[in-house]
């Protein structure tokens, strides 16, 4: 919390008459101008919308299934500091950046919030589940197995679709346009939802590639694991007792990138290295485990030695 800054001591100011060139950077929940609030990610998808506009139209407003707030808060704190690192090379100055976990994900509403000074409709902006709110048919059908989504952004793929023999009792002149299939989207996700769940997923998902229809099965996470784009980068790390934990693929390739790393540090484990690192010597880092201020297990262990001596 902001609110704690000066207390701990790290607060910009006093770092920054230290280093004057620091740059400076915090997550809160709601930036400095409300010291106060606790940042939680539940609580910031509730507070900014993105709870009530997901979730099916008849049910509860419903968290993301991953924390969005927090990796775009992180996101936006990476972002600005290596841009913080260009401006310092120039002009020699610091920075302090504050990312306001609300204020970051409130920048993500840019397909819903300028709707409201449009005069949308209110089913415009709230939960519709899966499917897109100007786009008719873009929707997760059932099938006969399992599941599967396409997307239909335009009257040709609307042509192309209900060529599809089994699809082509789902025509009717109302449902040629956009305009005329926003209007019966109901109706047609009934009449979609009617033919699909007779038939198995691969033989819906053979129907839409011949079609050149956008579509995907609904896979689990280990599912997604298994795809051969994603399997093939993924990094990993080794853990204490052995065992070789899978880690997500870095967003974007680069020439010699790693795909294997350490498995971080305990609590404190790194401490003293850190400390050599930027200069101190065994006298100094003495003096800070007898002091408490070095964290860590070494540290703790130590301690407790000399209290049992």
């Amino acid at each position: 919390m902001p609110s704690r800054y000066r207390e701990l001591g790290i607060d910009y100011d006093t770092l920054r008459a230290v280093k004057p060139d620091l740059i400076w950077a915090a997550i809160s929940a709601m930036g400095p101008d409300y010291p106060d609030a606790a940042g939680y990610d539940p609580a910031i998808q509730a507070m900014v919308g993105y709870m009530e506009v997901t979730g099916p139209s008849d049910g509860p407003p419903t968290l993301a299934g991953i924390p969005l707030v927090d990796l775009k808060a992180g996101d936006e704190v990476y972002a600005n500091i290596w841009k913080a690192i260009a401006e310092r090379a120039m002009s020699g100055e610091g920075s302090r950046i504050d990312v306001s976990m609300m204020q970051a994900a409130a920048s993500w509403l840019i397909t819903l919030l300028p709707l409201i000074d449009f005069d949308c409709e209110p089913w415009e902006i709230t939960r519709c589940g899966n499917e897109h709110r100007k786009f008719v048919p873009t929707n997760a059908y059932p099938t006969k197995d399992g599941a599967v989504l396409f997307a239909i952004g335009s009257d040709m793929g609307w042509r192309r679709l209900t060529d599809v023999p089994k699809f082509r009792p789902v025509a009717t002149p109302l449902r040629a346009t956009n305009v005329g299939r926003v209007q019966d989207r109901a109706a047609i996700h009934a009449d979609i939802t009617a033919i699909t769940r007779q038939h198995p997923t691969a033989e819906i998902i053979a129907d839409l590639v011949r079609a050149k229809i956008p579509h995907a099965p609904i896979n689990t996470v280990p599912q997604a694991m298994q795809i051969e784009a994603i399997a093939r980068k993924l990094t990993a790390t080794t853990a204490p007792d052995g065992r070789r934990v899978r880690l997500p693929p870095m967003a974007v390739d680069h020439a010699g990138m790693r795909r294997d790393y350490a498995f971080p540090p305990r609590y404190g484990e790194q401490s003293e290295a850190i400390l050599r690192e930027v200069g101190y010597g065994d006298a100094e880092i003495a003096r800070l485990r007898e002091t408490g201020a070095l964290a860590g297990p070494d540290a703790v262990k130590a301690r407790k030695t000399d209290a049992s001596q």
